[in-house]
């Protein structure tokens, strides 16, 4: 389930604030000049049980000439018309300005969910001031702080309401991977190398999200949905910010998949908008495989590869056990090997130990390395079980499962990918009392 909710306002509201304290992590940069917010940010956020994909827009400055403020105006319509439900947010100290006005205009026309949201609503006499925003004419209408967090639980509560509870299932359906990464980097050309010259493969299904292209892969005895996120150049709208728009297509994709292939041009490397959609694959705990494309252009020497290798995985780290593969869409290059592993990892991903197997493993590495002793506390690792969910999840159940630190917490996982394949698989690993 992709539910996506999307902060829009116009300059210095207190998005980001706001932003940070629903993802309760300092991610996005807050100061007081109008205006600070330039990239996108994006993440997710988890309340009552539930999980949604959370992205804070520029300020909305409508007709300005200003280029900052035409980006985020394109921004902010592309929000209404891409995100789930819409968190508009005004400022009580300012009171209504002509800028909340044009904004308001703009989101009448949305069929949407918009909660208005007054900020900055931190005393009586404030929120006595704040009453004013009644007159906007929304519906959902919260006061609340974003500094000190009071009033934003009730609306989280609303926002997860919204949320439909879907069970995880495995999708009894064929494997789906997302081709992901920056503009530029092969992602259409590496589709076209894939499907283009064969004739058994089955015509374009229409994506359920507008302009994600899924193709149906049968070839060589392999079958999956290749869902490509490329397809966004070819909207009617060329002018809309493709860069912003690309972000939110990619959170859809990875969403929908169950490996994310992400694609990077072996001369530019790896850049930050790759590591946050990385990042938010592993947390979302998609398979990953890293494809290194373009590689025919780039110089070789005997070990290029390796320490090119290397060098990735140190960006990757914590989690660097991941496949990585040099790959040229245009000469077609290993690209088959490359769905090959695609495939291994979705396999490792569905795996289910037999939990004889897994105590028989686990418990001689615990035998091996015991939990370091905490407040004169020795914990006692006694059994494992395999969770039922999607996820690769592993319970450890012990007599004082607060006291495990992150160390040992890793170390455990680097056993479970020593004695079973989980190479691209985010893996994770939960303490409970015997």
């Amino acid at each position: 389930m992709s539910f996506t909710v999307a902060i829009v306002g116009r300059p210095n509201v207190g998005k980001s604030t706001f932003f940070n304290r629903m993802l309760e992590e300092r991610k996005a940069i807050v100061d007081d000049v109008s205006g600070v917010t330039r990239d996108r940010q994006y993440g997710i956020a988890d309340w009552n049980g539930k999980s949604f994909n959370v992205i804070d827009t520029g300020g909305f400055v409508p007709k300005s000439q200003d280029i900052f403020e035409r980006e985020i105006r394109k921004q902010v319509l592309i929000a209404i018309e891409e995100a789930d439900a819409i968190i508009f947010m005004v400022d009580v100290a300012t009171g209504i300005t002509d800028l909340d006005e044009a904004m308001t205009q703009m989101l009448r026309k949305t069929s949407k969910p918009v909660f208005l949201v007054v900020n900055k609503v931190d005393n009586h006499d404030r929120l006595l001031e704040a009453s004013e925003f009644y007159s906007l004419g929304f519906e959902k209408i919260h006061f609340l702080s974003s500094i000190s967090g009071t009033g934003t639980g009730d609306l989280l509560d609303e926002i997860a309401n919204l949320i439909t509870d879907e069970p995880e299932e495995e999708d009894k359906n064929l494997p789906k991977f997302a081709i992901i990464g920056q503009p530029n980097v092969g992602k259409s050309s590496l589709l076209n190398a894939l499907t283009g010259q064969e004739r058994t493969i089955v015509s374009d299904i229409a994506g359920t999200t507008r302009d994600t292209i899924h193709t149906h892969y049968n070839l060589f005895n392999k079958e999956f949905v290749l869902i490509d996120t490329a397809g966004i150049r070819r909207k009617a709208k060329v002018n809309e910010d493709l860069e912003f728009y690309s972000v939110i297509r990619a959170i859809k994709a990875v969403d929908e998949a169950d490996v994310c292939l992400l694609l990077l041009d072996a001369e530019k490397g790896i850049a930050a908008q790759d590591l946050s959609i990385f990042a938010m694959a592993v947390k979302k705990g998609k398979g990953i495989v890293v494809l290194v494309n373009k590689w025919d252009v780039m110089p070789k020497e005997t070990n290029t590869a390796r320490d090119y290798e290397i060098e990735l995985k140190k960006r990757f780290a914590p989690f660097s056990d991941l496949p990585i593969i040099f790959i040229s869409a245009l000469e077609k290059t290993r690209i088959f090997k490359a769905m090959e592993v695609a495939l291994e990892v979705y396999d490792s991903r569905k795996q289910k130990i037999a939990t004889s197997k897994l105590n028989d493993k686990m418990l001689k590495a615990v035998e091996a390395y015991h939990p370091p002793v905490v407040r004169g506390n020795q914990v006692k690792i006694k059994y494992v079980t395999q969770l039922p969910v999607v996820v690769p999840s592993f319970a450890f159940f012990c007599n004082y499962p607060e006291d495990v630190k992150t160390p040992y917490k890793n170390y455990l996982e680097n056993q479970l990918r020593l004695n079973f394949k989980f190479t691209g698989v985010p893996v994770r690993i939960f303490f409970r009392k015997k």
